[in-house]
């Protein structure tokens, strides 16, 4: 039975795949970022295997949330699916912005340290063609509170969940790395009007987690319906890729293997 981890998956989407998934018969671990998320997890996806609890946004809670996923095997799949969008320059305990700690710096921190699964899922965005491709201020100490800009900020964290995925696809050829872009969903994130088709999103969730048809490939960009896209000519830049990794691992203390 394919083991499968979805981080951010206490609601949304990453609640919907890990429901289908576990009807697929699939053994699932979510992830909540309190107790009161996991328990509400649990009892939206009463099939899931376990719950682990880790706040993103705090380093140390996710180097913890990687031992206590190894703890429990390895996994067949581990979908980044957690992600922040709003919220402003909140610096957090390690003085990051909030959002940069939870999109770029805990999926790169968990896929180091995590075992090595079979397959990997960054999720990125069509925000992701508005990112800047240079990485040369990837942690906002440069611009600051005064220069920061919430969708700026998402933009190029889904650029660089991009450049994670191409990354590891090259660095790692027995693992099947992919970026997925889930669509815009009416979400709490995506708010009520957005257009998107849930059923069609969790198609291509599930079809990456499964490595099934499309989803067998590696160093790909997925769009809801199963359908493979084409990410900006930047997220193919292997120097800038490079320099994203080398910013994660001084700031993380964690070096990609």
């Amino acid at each position: 039975m394919p083991r499968v981890f979805i981080t951010g998956s206490s609601d949304g989407l990453g609640l919907l795949a890990a429901q289908q998934l576990v009807k697929n018969g699939h053994d699932v671990t979510i992830h909540a970022r309190n107790q009161q998320r996991a328990e509400d997890a649990h009892a939206a996806c009463p099939g899931a295997k376990a719950v682990l609890v880790a706040d993103l946004s705090s380093l140390a809670q996710t180097k913890q949330l990687a031992a206590d996923a190894n703890a429990s095997g390895p996994f067949d799949c581990v979908i980044h699916n957690a992600g922040v969008f709003r919220g402003g320059f909140r610096r957090t305990e390690d003085s990051l912005p909030s959002l940069v700690a939870v999109n770029v710096m805990a999926p790169y921190i968990l896929t180091c340290l995590m075992r090595r699964p079979r397959r990997l899922v960054f999720l990125s965005s069509d925000s992701h063609y508005s990112g800047n491709g240079s990485v040369d201020d990837v942690t906002w100490q440069g611009r600051g509170e005064q220069g920061w800009s919430d969708s700026r900020a998402y933009s190029d964290s889904k650029l660089y969940n991009n450049f994670f995925a191409n990354a590891f696809a090259r660095r790692w050829p027995d693992v099947k790395s992919n970026s997925l872009d889930p669509g815009w969903m009416p979400t709490k994130m995506g708010g009520r009007s957005a257009p998107g088709d849930f059923k069609r999103s969790v198609e291509t969730y599930v079809m990456l987690a499964e490595g099934e048809g499309e989803g067998s490939t590696t160093g790909k960009y997925f769009e809801p319906g199963k359908r493979q896209g084409k990410p900006t000519p930047a997220a193919n830049d292997e120097k800038a890729q490079e320099k994203l990794m080398k910013v994660c691992e001084k700031v993380t203390g964690v070096s990609p293997l």
